[in-house]
């Protein structure tokens, strides 16, 4: 058990490092460097020899070798792949001590996930940065998070069953139970509007803050065009495809759920301290929401840097996570 809690603790901390390398790639604009899957024009590295570029190149024209954008994708795909052994190997140990406290359905859930994941993956490739698959590509790193967390935190209880001086579960109403999970729905709703405003380039939908465009309500809307999930297969979506108004229809859109999921995430925070007494819990859900949301201010105000951009991805998966803990800690209750 101990092993096993000690590889779920590193498959969640690599998973962390994925994501975030995931969000690097796509705002680096580095989501097509390697326009094959699984290799690199061919190869498992990087072309870099002279002769390697040309044939590479030859083989591929419409896409000229970025030898920079061509390692992101490719460092992302080695942490990826190393995630899915490390899966693989949890799902092995879980199957070979069935019958004890070990979990045993959660490391074949989280197996059956990234293999999805994967697919994901090669068709976020083969079918050109298709907003539809990048983004969920990346609600299936993030369930991935969820899960691995999810089953870190059930281990390390099994673990500590044993040791003296550990405190019980909290007696919590079942009202507060059912209001963690409505944060975490609400919260991985907010998570599908990110990921889309991000896969359809509309972060400059609305360049000023707090208006958009000059005004409260975007002057001209296209919820039509912003939210149609499938456009076909063939168009190169890098760059994006859709009008301006589009885009400041899926930005808005963005900003509406952020101010409903920190409300909602606010007042769960301030019941996990006065209701719940979990003040741990609801500090690091407070901390990981006021940073997500100074993180994403600053994202309009300077203009979308990349190290800012990238840093909004891991607030919301930090968020993600310190959600996840609050539920794991009131249900054990029940």
């Amino acid at each position: 058990m101990n092993w096993f809690y000690r590889l779920s603790v590193v498959a969640t901390v690599l998973c962390l490092v994925v994501v975030v390398l995931g969000a690097y790639v796509r705002l680096s604009d580095a989501g097509l460097g390697c326009p094959d899957w699984p290799g690199c024009y061919g190869h498992l590295t990087v072309p870099e020899a002279e002769e390697h570029i040309a044939r590479a190149e030859a083989r591929f024209p419409e896409r000229p070798v970025d030898v920079g954008k061509a390692w992101l994708e490719m460092i992302h795909r080695y942490a990826a792949s190393t995630l899915g052994l490390l899966l693989v190997a949890s799902a092995v140990i879980s199957l070979r001590h069935r019958g004890s406290s070990m979990p045993t359905k959660l490391p074949w859930v989280l197996l059956v996930a990234v293999l999805l994941q994967g697919t994901l993956g090669m068709w976020t490739v083969t079918w050109l940065l298709k907003p539809a698959v990048v983004t969920a590509h990346l609600l299936g790193g993030m369930t991935i998070l969820a899960l691995l967390f999810l089953q870190t935190l059930s281990t390390r209880r099994a673990v500590r069953s044993a040791s003296p001086g550990i405190k019980p579960p909290p007696h919590v109403s079942p009202g507060l139970r059912r209001f963690g999970l409505i944060a975490l729905v609400v919260l991985a709703l907010q998570i599908f509007l990110g990921g889309w405003t991000s896969t359809n380039y509309a972060a400059f939908g609305c360049p000023d803050f707090p208006t958009c465009n000059g005004a409260y309500w975007p002057p001209e809307t296209d919820f039509r065009s912003g939210f149609k999930i499938w456009h076909g297969i063939g168009e190169d979506f890098e760059g994006g495809i859709l009008s301006q108004d589009a885009r400041a229809t899926i930005h808005y859109v963005h900003r509406l759920g952020a101010i409903v999921t920190t409300l909602l995430l606010g007042f769960l925070a301030l019941r996990l301290w006065r209701k719940a007494r979990l003040p741990v819990h609801a500090t690091a859900l407070a901390a990981a929401l006021v940073l997500q949301v100074l993180i994403g201010i600053g994202i309009v105000e300077l203009q979308l840097p990349l190290g800012l951009a990238t840093a909004h991805n891991l607030g919301a998966a930090l968020l993600l996570l310190a959600v996840v803990a609050a539920n794991h800690r009131l249900w054990r209750s029940a």
